[in-house]
C-alpha cells in the first residue's frame, strides 16, 4: 500500500543538480507539480552553480509565495543531514555546506540529498512503492537509493547506496571515473552503452551502429537504444550485455538487503523490455537461493527525468515538518 500523503496546502520547491543540467520546481504535499521551469545548464564551478540555483529559487518563490521549504537533490557524496556536498562528479566544487547556504540565502527550511536517494523516495512516494525497496537509475552514471521499512536508508553519515561503485568485476580492464576498477557504472551505464556500441560498430563497419557514429567512429548510447528499438540484432545484443551487468548489481542487492521490488529508473531504462528481459534473467541466475525465495519484482520507474527534484521537495517537507526550526 502506497502512503497516504496529506492535502496540508504546503509547497516545496525541489532542485535537481546534475552534472549537465539544473532542474527545478514546486511540488505540493501530495505530490503534485504545480509549476516548474525549463532547466539550465549546470556550470562547473562553485559561486555559479549557487548564483544559478538562487536564480531558480527568486523565479518559483515569486511565483509560488506560499513556498515553505527548499530540497535539493545533489549528484555526488551528500552528509545528511548537515546537507554538505563533499565531492561531485562533472564540478569543480568540494566540500561545499550547500543546506547551510541555501537557508541562509532563502530564510527558509531546506534539505540536501543525493540525487539518486531523492529520485527514488520520488518513486517510493508516488510511484512504485514497497517497504523495502532499491532504485537504481541507470543514466551517464549508475546511482540508487534504498527504502527499508518506510524510510529512506542513507548509512551512517549519508553517503551509503553508490550502487554505481559496488565491485562486480575486479580484474577487469574499464576503469570507473571513481578512480577503481572493477564497478559496476562503467559496465552498465550510458556511456558503457556507446562504449560497447562504438566497438560493434567497427567490428561492422556495414551495419546500422556503423551508419551511426560520428567522424571518430563514436556511437552514443541513446543512438544504441533507438537501433535496437528499431530492431538491429547488434544493438540488442549490447543491451543485453548491458543487462547482465546490472543485473549482477541487482542480485548483489538483494542479497544484501532482501528488498520486495527492485525499481529501475533514468535514461538508458527507456528501452523498455529489450533491458529489463536480460536484466532479470541475469538477476535470477546470480541471485542467492533463487529456487527457494520469492524473487522481488523488477520494474521500470514511473517519474521519469523529473523525480530527482519531486523527491527532493518531498523531503523537504518531511523533514521541515519534523523539524520546523530547519535544525541539523
Amino acid at each position: 500500500m502506497r502512503p497516504r500523503l496529506p492535502d496540508d496546502g504546503r509547497l516545496a520547491i525541489g532542485l535537481d543538480i546534475g552534472g549537465t543540467k539544473i532542474a527545478a520546481g514546486v511540488v505540493d504535499a501530495e505530490g503534485r507539480v504545480t509549476d516548474r521551469v525549463p532547466a539550465v545548464p549546470c556550470p562547473s564551478d562553485q559561486a555559479t552553480i549557487l548564483k544559478s540555483v538562487s536564480v531558480l529559487i527568486e523565479a518559483l518563490r515569486h511565483r509560488n509565495p506560499g513556498v515553505a521549504a527548499v530540497g535539493v537533490g545533489a549528484a555526488g557524496l551528500v552528509r545528511w543531514p548537515e546537507g554538505r556536498v563533499l565531492t561531485a562528479p562533472n564540478t569543480a566544487y568540494h566540500d561545499l555546506p550547500l543546506r547551510r547556504l541555501l537557508q541562509e540565502s532563502t530564510g527558509l527550511p531546506a534539505v540536501v540529498e543525493n540525487d539518486a536517494n531523492a529520485a527514488c523516495w520520488a518513486e517510493y512516494r508516488l510511484g512504485n512503492s514497497a517497504a523495502y525497496m532499491a532504485f537504481v537509475t541507470v543514466g551517464t552514471g549508475v546511482g540508487g537509493g534504498l527504502v527499508l521499512a518506510g524510510r529512506p536508508f542513507r548509512g551512517r553519515t549519508g553517503i551509503a547506496t553508490e550502487i554505481g561503485h559496488m565491485i562486480v568485476d575486479p580484474h577487469g580492464t574499464e576503469r570507473c571515473g571513481c578512480g577503481t576498477v572493477g564497478c559496476l557504472e562503467p559496465l552498465a551505464s550510458g556511456r558503457a552503452l556507446g562504449r560497447y556500441g562504438s566497438a560493434a560498430a567497427a567490428a561492422e563497419p556495414g551495419g546500422a551502429l556503423a551508419a551511426l557514429a560520428d567522424g571518430s567512429g563514436r556511437v552514443t548510447g541513446e543512438a544504441v537504444s533507438a537501433a535496437a528499438r528499431a530492431g538491429d540484432p547488434a544493438a540488442r545484443a549490447q543491451l543485453e550485455r548491458l543487462g547482465h551487468w546490472l543485473g549482477i548489481g541487482v542480485a548483489t542487492l538483494v542479497n544484501l538487503f532482501d528488498v520486495e521490488l527492485v525499481v529501475i529508473g533514468g535514461g538508458v531504462a527507456d528501452a523498455g523490455e529489450l533491458l529489463l528481459a536480460p536484466l532479470r534473467a541475469s538477476f535470477a541466475r546470480y541471485v542467492t537461493a533463487a529456487a527457494h525465495r520469492e524473487l522481488p519484482a523488477v520494474e521500470p520507474a514511473c517519474l521519469g527525468p523529473e523525480a530527482g527534484w519531486i523527491g527532493a521537495a518531498l523531503l523537504a517537507l518531511d523533514h521541515e515538518e519534523e523539524d520546523p526550526a530547519g535544525g541539523q
